[in-house]
């Protein structure tokens, strides 16, 4: 093991600031770039990881092409080193939280979480299109900033695929970028392995499909999707057991969620999402949905609370109680949904001032008492069943208290269409004189 290193200890030009922590592939410190006065995140490697030479010359070349992602969720590597006999990784620093703190505390929402795990997902995309495999998705190994970016850690034993510098964008192609790993080497964390890492099988990136799978039913669940009581559980309840069904162990979730879910963890590869950007696909139109469906209901909570507000205050104006008209009902109505209607009553508006218009205008001709004028149907455009005969019910109103219109019954309109749909003699013999 690296002894560790103290506050103001050197390496190159990377003074030690404070530890980060440790994990399997070294330790990680803080650290202050001289050269360009920067923080860094400086992971020092094991001394049995650098004293390989044919693994360190792998471990370079693959860090190579994992820098030049450049893509927002993917973390940059600046620089590979060795300084008095010391292996390092020089990546941003990056000041935000672990996904597995945030899952210790229970803190996110289920919008944040598909929100996550759509951000590790393009970051995965990026990796795969590059021919790069990551194999080693967990929480640990993601990072939520401040600002709500996702940062994808620690391709320290990703492994590129055949023909990096072809980019999948096939089926097919998925299939044949396959990695085969050293032979009786399993590499990466057993709870998140996908059956063909655990039977040390070739490698392709629907082996991070299943990871992400199993992170996202553990953002879910509050949960691991299968039981580690021992090792050899874990190892057979990976391999041949099915998970817990998300609809039990997290009843909140929707549905198309646990089918997402259930997808991505299908032990099949073949039966997988084939590209993750498919998987992205999915949980983007779901969340989109989600977003919709409560803004809805927001929405409407809003409203309704006005109208009962509305009603608590003339129940209990005492003095000021009388009788509401059904225009003042629809102006009421009108006034609480102000921001869904404004737009539909503008066609209602101008045909209103068109009838009131012709009724008024001058006309050369002696005119009756009164003219009458059929009011047509008009249709409710804004999925508001308050509206369906508020609207032409108001309109009646207004207009019937003219002096020089009446309102054609709408049973006299029923009965003139049924005569019409009959012969001569019926209409003369059931309809009387008509007017």
């Amino acid at each position: 093991m690296n002894k560790e290193l103290a506050t103001n200890t050197t390496l190159s030009h990377y003074r030690i600031v404070s530890k980060l922590g440790a994990g399997a592939m070294g330790e990680v410190y803080l650290a202050q770039d001289t050269r360009l006065d920067r923080q860094v995140a400086l992971k020092i490697l094991p001394p049995e990881f650098a004293s390989d030479a044919d693994r360190m010359r792998r471990f370079v070349l693959e860090a190579k092409s994992a820098s030049a992602l450049n893509h927002p969720n993917i973390i940059t590597i600046y620089e590979v080193g060795e300084s008095d006999g010391v292996h390092y990784i020089a990546t941003e620093f990056i000041d935000g939280t672990t996904l597995g703190e945030r899952l210790a505390d229970h803190s996110l929402t289920l919008s944040e979480m598909l929100a996550v795990a759509m951000q590790i997902a393009r970051a995965l995309q990026a990796a795969h299109e590059a021919g790069i495999a990551h194999r080693d998705i967990k929480p640990g190994n993601v990072m939520l900033r401040r600002d709500g970016y996702v940062k994808l850690l620690d391709f320290g034993i990703a492994k590129l695929t055949e023909h990096v510098s072809e980019a999948t964008h096939s089926e097919a192609d998925t299939k044949e970028k396959l990695v085969k790993t050293e032979a009786g080497k399993i590499i990466g964390t057993t709870h998140y392995m996908s059956p063909e890492q655990i039977r040390d099988q070739m490698i392709d990136a629907r082996t991070d499909i299943w990871s992400l799978g199993v992170v996202l039913y553990e953002m879910i669940a509050g949960q691991k999707p299968f039981p580690d009581d021992t090792f050899g559980d874990l190892i057979a309840a990976i391999l041949r057991t099915e998970p817990a069904a998300l609809s039990k162990v997290a009843p909140e979730c929707p549905p198309e969620l646990e089918r997402i879910v259930a997808k991505a963890l299908k032990k099949d590869r073949n039966q997988r999402y084939q590209l993750v950007k498919d998987f992205a696909a999915d949980l983007r139109s779901l969340r989109r949905r989600l977003a919709f469906t409560a803004e809805l209901e927001r929405t409407g909570s809003v409203e309704r609370s006005d109208a009962t507000n509305a009603t608590i205050t003339v129940e209990t104006t005492g003095a000021d109680i009388h009788t509401t008209s059904s225009a003042e009902y629809l102006v009421n109505q009108v006034r609480q949904h102000k921001r869904v209607v404004a737009l539909a009553l503008i066609p209602f508006l101008v045909a209103a001032a068109a009838l009131l218009y012709f009724a008024f205008k001058p006309k050369p001709a002696v005119l009756t008492d009164k003219d009458t004028i059929l009011l047509a149907d008009i249709e409710n455009t804004t999925g508001d069943p308050v509206f369906d005969g508020a609207l032409k019910q108001g309109l009646a109103v207004t207009l019937g208290q003219s002096p020089f219109l009446d309102i054609f019954p709408e049973a006299r309109v029923r009965q003139t269409l049924q005569l019409m749909q009959r012969g001569p003699d019926e209409r003369v013999s059931e309809a009387g004189n008509p007017r």
